[in-house]
C-alpha cells in the first residue's frame, strides 16, 4: 500500500503552500502542478498512488490563491476581460502576480522540502507554470511533462465558445448546486469519447468545496495567464528533457497548443491521445503514467 501523508504546510516565496505526498521520500521526487482554479486534489489520489508505485515520491500542492494555500485577498480582483483587451493591444496590464511568480512558489516548495531537482509534471495552467520553471529555473528540473498546456502564443487557436463560457460563468455558492455545476463543466471539458464518471466528479468537487473555494483567486490566476504572454521565445533555449501530452479533442486548450509547445522546446517528445479532452480519463491513466515514468527514468535521478 502506498504511503499517503496528511496535508502539510510550508513557507515558500513569502507565502504558505499546502501539500501532501505519496510514496517513499527516499525515491526520486516527482512534483505535480495543477491548473487554473483547481486544487491539488484535482490530481486524483489513485492517480498519484499509481505514479508512486512506479518508484517516485509524488508531491502535489495547492497553488497560491487556491485551496488551503495562501490567498492574496488583499490584492485587487482584476477585470479579466480588461486584462485580455489590454494584452491584445500590446500593453502590459497591472496584475497582482504573473506565472513567473507562481513558478517561484514552486522553487520555494522544492527548497522547503530540501529537493535539489525534481521531475515536474504540469497540467493546463500547471504546464504553463512548468514552462516558466524551465525558462527561469532549469537547474531545478530533471525532466518535464507538460499536459494539455500551451505556449500561450496569441496566434494559436482559442478555446471553443462552450469552453470559454466555463471560464466566465460564476460558480454557485450553495454546495449541492456547486456539485451540479462541476458535473456540467466536466461534461464540456471531458468530451464524449470516454465515459464521464459523475460520482467521482461530485466527490472531488465536494472535497474542494469543503476545503474552501476562492473565486477571487481564480480570477487573479486567470489574469496572470493572460498577462504573462507567450513563452515561445524563452522555450527555444530549454535543454531539460520534455514530454508533451495532449488530447486531440481538447476544447479549452486546443491540441495546437500542445503541438506548439513541442515545436518550441528542442527535442521535446509529443504524445497525442485520441479522444482525450481537457481532462484525465481513467481509461488513459495507464498510458499517461507509463509515459511519465519512462520519460523520467531515462535519466534517473
Amino acid at each position: 500500500m502506498v504511503q499517503h501523508t496528511e496535508e502539510k504546510f510550508v513557507e515558500a516565496n513569502g507565502i504558505q503552500l499546502c501539500y501532501d505526498t505519496f510514496g517513499a521520500e527516499r525515491n526520486p521526487s516527482l512534483l505535480l502542478i495543477m491548473g487554473l482554479g483547481s486544487q491539488m486534489i484535482s490530481w486524483p489520489d489513485e492517480f498519484c498512488a499509481q505514479l508512486a508505485q512506479q518508484g517516485f515520491w509524488v508531491i502535489r500542492f495547492d497553488n497560491r490563491d487556491i485551496g488551503r494555500s495562501t490567498r492574496l485577498d488583499e490584492a485587487d480582483v482584476p477585470n479579466v476581460l480588461a486584462v485580455m483587451m489590454s494584452v491584445g493591444m500590446g500593453a502590459a496590464p497591472s496584475v497582482p502576480y504573473l506565472l513567473k511568480d507562481m513558478a517561484q512558489d514552486t522553487v520555494g516548495l522544492l527548497d522547503a522540502l530540501d529537493i535539489e531537482k525534481a521531475h515536474v509534471v504540469g497540467a493546463s495552467m500547471g504546464g504553463m507554470i512548468l514552462q516558466e520553471l524551465l525558462i527561469r529555473h532549469p537547474e531545478r528540473v530533471l525532466t518535464a511533462t507538460s499536459i494539455m498546456s500551451t505556449t500561450s502564443d496569441p496566434s494559436l487557436p482559442q478555446p471553443k465558445p462552450e469552453a470559454m463560457a466555463i471560464l466566465t460563468t460564476p460558480a454557485p455558492i450553495e454546495r449541492d448546486k456547486y456539485l451540479d455545476h462541476a458535473v456540467g463543466i466536466w461534461r464540456v471539458l471531458h468530451g464524449d469519447v470516454f465515459p464521464i464518471r459523475e460520482e467521482e466528479i461530485r466527490t472531488i468537487a465536494g472535497r474542494a468545496y469543503d476545503r474552501g473555494l476562492s473565486p477571487a483567486g481564480t480570477a487573479r490566476q486567470m489574469a496572470a495567464i493572460f498577462a504573462s504572454g507567450s513563452r515561445r521565445e524563452g522555450l527555444k533555449d530549454v535543454k531539460v528533457p520534455t514530454l508533451v501530452i495532449h488530447g486531440d479533442i481538447d476544447p479549452l486548450v486546443p491540441v495546437e497548443g500542445g503541438k506548439d509547445t513541442a515545436v518550441h522546446i528542442p527535442n521535446a517528445e509529443l504524445m497525442i491521445i485520441e479522444g482525450m479532452g481537457h481532462s484525465l480519463p481513467l481509461e488513459v491513466w495507464p498510458r499517461i503514467i507509463k509515459a511519465i515514468a519512462n520519460h523520467a527514468k531515462q535519466i534517473g535521478d
